[in-house]
């Protein structure tokens, strides 16, 4: 499956309420020293946490309008990224969703109905880069779609305070 990307994914209004959540002083954002890989030195983010391990926690329900549509069958993972400010873009180490899912042997069939979608939730010079050379530039309201198996990667931004995005881990 090559990367898919849809603009406008959410009505306005969904998308405004979602947008505001996010980027407001209620949203709780937690400190994570590594970003891909425990080795990739000075690299942070922050994350928060919706649905992992079949648990919603905080906000969880405020997703509903992009669940709705993506139609998911099983959700393995809801997790927002916020990146922030760096002097030159910064991109962070190629790695692919599976790695975070024990799928061996018989398990790894189950993959290839896997998907990564990444919701762009504001606009920035940052960008997600998928290992075949693919940039798909952070535009608010984007939602991109590819194979949790496809390498990728996320970057810093030079022009807005902070990147966010959350990222879905689902079976269609």
């Amino acid at each position: 499956m090559e990367p898919e990307f849809i603009d406008n994914f959410l009505g306005k209004k969904n998308f405004d309420e979602l947008q505001s959540l996010l980027m407001g002083e209620r949203m709780p954002w937690y400190y994570r020293p590594i970003i891909d890989y425990a080795d990739d030195v000075n690299k942070f983010q922050f994350v928060h946490n919706f649905y992992e391990n079949m648990t919603s926690f905080l906000f969880c329900e405020k997703l509903s309008p992009i669940l709705q549509i993506i139609e998911a069958t099983a959700i393995i993972r809801i997790k927002a990224n916020l990146l922030t400010i760096t002097p030159e873009i910064v991109e962070n180490t190629y790695h692919n969703d599976v790695a975070n899912y024990d799928y061996s042997g018989d398990k790894k069939e189950k993959l290839k109905n896997l998907t990564t979608a990444i919701f762009y939730v504001n606009t920035n010079n940052g960008y997600t880069k998928f290992e075949d050379g693919t940039i798909v530039e952070s535009v608010a309201n984007r939602m991109v779609f590819f194979s949790t198996d496809m390498r990728h990667t996320g970057t810093s931004c030079t022009d807005e305070k902070t990147r966010v995005v959350i990222n879905f881990n689902y079976f269609k």
